[in-house]
Order: C-alpha cells, then sequence, then structure tokens
C-alpha cells in the first residue's frame, strides 16, 4: 500500500499524502473508497497516530479526502484539480532542480522527457505522447 522510508528527508506524514495521491492517480484508490481509521493506518505502518492524523488534515484541507462523523474517512467523490500559483512555482524549483541534476549526468533533453513519460505512464496507467493524453 505506502512505503514509508525512515531514513528520508521527506516528513513521514508528507510520504502518507504522497502515498495516497499516488494510490488514488493509480486508481488502486477510487471515489467514495473507504480509508483504514488513523490508529489502523498508523498501526499498519508502524508511526505515531498523529502522524497519520496530520497526513488525513492536509488531505482533507486539499479537498481529496473527507472525514463523516460516524462514519469514516473516505476519497473525496467531489474532487476537482485546480491550479495553485504557489504550487506551479514549487513544480517549476523540483523541475529545474531535476534539469539540473540530469545535465549534470549527461541525461540530454530526449531522454529526459522519455523518463518524464514512463514516470507519468507508470503512476497514471495513461499514455502520454507529445502533450496529449490517450
Amino acid at each position: 500500500m505506502i512505503n514509508i522510508d525512515a531514513r528520508s528527508s521527506t516528513p513521514i506524514y508528507e510520504q502518507i499524502v504522497i502515498g495516497i495521491k499516488e494510490l488514488i492517480l493509480k486508481n488502486i484508490l477510487s471515489p467514495g473508497d473507504k480509508l483504514p481509521s488513523v490508529r489502523e493506518m498508523a498501526s499498519t505502518l508502524t508511526t505515531n497516530p498523529n502522524t497519520v492524523s496530520k497526513a488525513y488534515a492536509e488531505l482533507e484541507r486539499m479537498r481529496i479526502i473527507e472525514t463523516l462523523r460516524g462514519k469514516g474517512t473516505f476519497v473525496s467523490a467531489a474532487f476537482t484539480p485546480k491550479i495553485e500559483d504557489e504550487k506551479i512555482q514549487s513544480l517549476q524549483d523540483d523541475l529545474k532542480k531535476i534539469i539540473l541534476d540530469a545535465h549534470y549526468m549527461g541525461i540530454d533533453y530526449d531522454k529526459l522527457a522519455d523518463l518524464l513519460k514512463q514516470s507519468y505512464i507508470e503512476l497514471s496507467g495513461k499514455k502520454f505522447l507529445r502533450g496529449e493524453q490517450n
């Protein structure tokens, strides 16, 4: 399900957020699916329940999941992606770092584009050709 790397510099709650978002993108979790309770998830991941609670709160803030009192936490059926300028800038900064790393590894534009396509397909299961989704 979700892999946690205790040695990673990425906080565990962020790894949980990324893991759940990846499961949704891969259609392993669908809108309306119930997530494990905070305690169940903490037990499965062998982490503190407060960490899972923080991750769930962040996902709720993004409207990716919703908690219904007495029923549980579910993948939101009403989620609509939205472009946030701050997130776009952060993404652009991350891409610049990746391009720099690729350059110093001797990876050219075409190879980097191929790597991007492979990662996109791996995550979404969709074909990605020259800017078009099929």
